[in-house]
């Protein structure tokens, strides 16, 4: 791969890169079809990095189809689909990870320790194999996208991270592959998330600045409509990620949320300008 990007780099190309974990959707798509309009080569990374998995989390059990992935990635414009096995990624005696401090401690670093240490570690590698002008990266991993914004600008990594909104489906659904285990009913559920999300922007638009009252309301619309287990609701500073206590005019500020239906685990979010 590495010998490859060089080659490409070498007769001029603009290349970008796709990191995903696999069992493709259209989320995933759109990031191609974006990365494919933004450079001259397109390569899609195929990677389920077992750093970021915590020992009680879904690894062993994620959607995996190499096949499906490879039909899915070339029919909207990739040109390479990168990927490795875990022994290749980290061989025997392998010990140097990537730490971003701050940013990835709370939301998501506070409920899955380690999850972040295994994501920065990973896109560093993927980085420094595919060679890439720009990064393309999915808005519904909000907190990713922040952690890899910190880790490019603070090791001096020369690429473009380009974030596309989220992917969503008709009903509101934030499409991921771990959509595909849920059972009917939490299926139908799952629409809440979207719902307790819009009913926070709403409440922002009709000038609520506490933010601790509007939290309260969508775990209230969470539970009166679900049988999801919050683990966590956040309104926080779009940037630092610090959680607020009240909004302040012309603020990004990102709202974020994270519930259990059944063994899954969905995440979502919006940014706003208040």
């Amino acid at each position: 791969m590495r010998q490859t990007a060089e080659r490409l780099r070498l007769t001029g190309k603009r290349i970008s890169v796709v990191p995903t974990m696999g069992y493709l959707h259209e989320g995933h798509l759109s990031l191609i079809r974006i990365a494919k309009k933004k450079s001259d080569v397109t390569i899609t990374t195929l990677f389920v990095n077992p750093t970021q998995f915590g020992p009680n989390e879904d690894f062993s059990h994620y959607p995996r189809s190499f096949e499906r992935d490879l039909s899915l990635a070339h029919s909207a414009g990739t040109d390479y689909l990168f990927a490795p096995e875990a022994s290749q990624m980290y061989p025997t005696g392998y010990s140097t990870y990537v730490n971003v401090e701050g940013v990835a401690d709370v939301l998501e670093g506070k409920s899955r320790p380690g999850h972040f240490r295994g994501v920065a570690t990973v896109v560093t590698k993927l980085l420094n194999l595919t060679k890439p002008h720009v990064a393309v990266f999915g808005q519904k991993d909000a907190q990713q996208v922040a952690v890899i914004r910190r880790l490019v600008r603070d090791l001096n990594i020369d690429v473009e991270v380009l974030v596309v909104p989220i992917v969503r489906e008709p009903d509101g659904l934030a499409m991921s592959s771990r959509n595909t285990y849920l059972n009917a009913e939490q299926r139908r559920q799952a629409t809440v998330l979207y719902q307790a999300l819009v009913l926070a922007e709403q409440r922002i638009k009709q000038g609520v600045r506490e933010c601790s009252k509007i939290i309260d309301e969508m775990k209230s619309l969470i539970t009166a409509n679900s049988s999801g287990q919050i683990d966590y609701i956040s309104i926080a500073d779009n940037n630092s990620l610090q959680e607020l206590a009240a909004l302040q005019l012309r603020q990004s500020v990102l709202v974020s949320l994270a519930v259990k239906f059944g063994t899954t685990r969905l995440i979502d979010n919006i940014v706003l300008l208040v």
